[in-house]
């Protein structure tokens, strides 16, 4: 840690400890967290083919079901999503907390089930489903729900012969991630879209043919503060940390969702838990 981020983390402390006392407090821990905001976003360009202008992705990440985020939270999340009436619904990693400890799965089953995609569900790994011994665990249970996972694969999203490419990367911290494999015979004059659970991936992914990387991991930073901005976040998700980011030239954008749920600490603060949905335009 070098003395700026120390400081920061310092001061930042302080602040928190006397900032979120009394209503603060009850803010941040009872409130905050329960208010999912919708981020609307346009994605122009001339490579996505004109049929599929207005079609929407919702990106939901981080749920961490089991630490502060119950099973009921996630119904009305799902009641939320399907609201928007998305084409593709993508998950970018961390479904439960710790997952060799949980056991409601069959209720989160159900649920996840209800979620409607015309053209497909698909999730990726977050370095919390490898960890608590949740590879298979989640796996199974992602499966049972109709997510398709793209673990180092692609897939092909096509409506009548026009088609762009949907790839994903296996976890970065736990996992085995592997570009190449992921990319392997795609099209490159295609638009493609990686799922990637850790943000600071970018650095690297932005040097292959994808144009937007979508992303978790961060939470946002979850507790950020006026001036000072996020106090902590993990590892891979130090760099780029909440919103959109452009790369490579503004050939490459990164989108970091600020997830869903909560971790380590059961507060937010200054970041609310949010829904992404993306709107493809031809340009």
């Amino acid at each position: 840690m070098d003395r700026r981020t120390f400081l920061k983390r310092g001061m930042g402390s302080l602040i928190t400890l006397f900032g979120l006392s009394g209503g603060g407090y009850f803010y941040a821990k009872e409130l905050e967290p329960r208010m999912i905001k919708f981020q609307h976003e346009l994605i122009q360009s001339k490579k996505i083919p004109p049929s599929f202008d207005n079609f929407k992705i919702a990106q939901f990440s981080d749920t961490h079901i089991g630490f502060h985020y119950t099973v009921d939270q996630l119904s009305e999340l799902i009641e939320k999503i399907n609201a928007n009436h998305p084409d593709v619904i993508v998950f970018t990693g961390d479904l439960v907390d710790n997952p060799n400890k949980f056991d409601a799965y069959t209720s989160i089953q159900e649920k996840l089930k209800r979620l409607d995609a015309p053209y497909g569900k698909f999730w990726i790994y977050g370095n919390h489903d490898h960890g608590g011994y949740g590879t298979e665990i989640i796996k199974k249970v992602m499966k049972e729900s109709d997510f398709h996972l793209l673990q180092n694969s692609h897939t092909v999203i096509e409506k009548g012969a026009d088609r762009f490419i949907l790839a994903g990367i296996d976890d970065v911290m736990l996992g085995k991630p592997d570009l190449t494999v992921a990319l392997d015979q795609v099209n490159h004059e295609l638009f493609t879209i990686l799922l990637a659970h850790e943000p600071d991936y970018a650095d690297i992914a932005s040097k292959y043919p994808i144009d937007v990387q979508l992303s978790g991991h961060s939470h946002g930073g979850q507790v950020r503060l006026p001036w000072i901005g996020d106090l902590y976040t993990p590892d891979y998700a130090e760099k780029y940390v909440k919103g959109k980011y452009m790369l490579n030239k503004d050939t490459f954008t990164l989108y970091v969702n600020s997830g869903i749920g909560t971790t380590r600490l059961p507060y937010r603060f200054l970041c609310k838990p949010e829904i992404h949905i993306f709107t493809l335009k031809h340009s």
